[in-house]
């Protein structure tokens, strides 16, 4: 199938190149060139300096980082007025629901499908094609799609034909993802300041009561103290947690746990966790307990 792709982030480069594995033509296009070009001499992806040359063809994937990135390229920037007729956009980017649904509206207005497929998976559960992807959109499009889907994930997560709708789930989940790292990080510290050390407490409870991958995955990078590279980066925590407080409360549903988690990623990004994973909460409960600071 000829397909484009739209940024190529650690997540978007994974899913692109099994697109290409699988035999697809993929056009690719980053804001960045560098890192479409390197998809071309790797894998055999076309890389072309604009984004509309990557809207030529049956279906266009795009993975940018937030929504102003895909507003700049899709709205502001004029991409869907560029898309050939009858194309079907497959949006995996993590973005607002008020956004979902404006491109929804923007895409039929001008003839074109709307598929909103964010995912859940860190980049090397990407790269190994086993991403959890929600989809929601018109079952038409889907079916159009769903062979470029299957390449990418390990399974599909139909949301109903709103694609606002999978977007909700996304925030939500991301948001359960970052309360669970934010509780470990917290316990993990309370287990410390008694003298048990994080790497113990970790793998008690990450083989026991909380046996599931987040748990294990951001526990094991904070009992290790290995914040970079990020899996997940903290500025796009608080960016999930902070678009989870705007569809809350465009629905009126109380969230207090967000704040607090809101407050601790600022906190965070205040210290200089810029470039870290998100497991790097645990040097924020850490330094409130000013552990380094108590007497032996």
């Amino acid at each position: 199938m000829k397909v484009g792709f739209i940024g190529l982030g650690a997540m978007g480069n994974a899913m692109a190149s099994n697109l290409v594995a699988a035999g697809h033509h993929v056009t690719v296009w980053n804001r960045s060139a560098a890192a479409a070009q390197k998809l071309e001499s790797l894998l055999g992806a076309k890389a072309v300096s604009t984004p509309d040359r990557a809207a030529q063809g049956e279906v266009l994937h795009s993975m940018l980082a937030n929504d102003q990135a895909t507003r700049e390229v899709f709205l502001d920037g004029g991409l869907m007025d560029a898309m050939d007729p009858g194309m079907v956009h497959v949006n995996h980017a993590t973005i607002s629901v008020a956004l979902a649904r404006q491109l929804a509206e923007e895409h039929a207005k001008r003839g074109l499908a709307y598929v909103s497929a964010p995912v859940f998976g860190r980049p090397d559960v990407a790269a190994a094609g086993k991403l959890n992807m929600l989809v929601a959109g018109a079952h038409t499009a889907i079916e159009k799609v769903k062979p470029l889907l299957e390449t990418m994930a390990a399974r599909l997560w139909p949301m109903g034909e709103q694609p606002e709708r999978a977007n909700a789930v996304k925030l939500a989940g991301n948001f359960m993802i970052v309360s669970a790292i934010e509780s470990l990080a917290e316990a993990s510290v309370l287990a410390r300041a008694y003298g048990v050390s994080a790497s113990d407490f970790i793998e008690l409870m990450t083989s026991t009561l909380f046996a599931s991958p987040v748990y294990q995955i951001y526990g094991k990078a904070m009992a290790e103290e290995r914040f970079t590279p990020p899996g997940f980066a903290l500025p796009l925590g608080l960016k999930d947690v902070m678009l989870a407080q705007d569809a809350a409360q465009a629905e009126k549903v109380p969230m207090p746990l967000a704040s607090v988690l809101r407050e601790s990623l600022i906190e965070a990004l205040a210290n200089g966790a810029e470039g870290m994973d998100l497991a790097a909460l645990a040097r924020v409960a850490e330094r409130r307990a000013n552990l380094d600071g108590r007497k032996k």
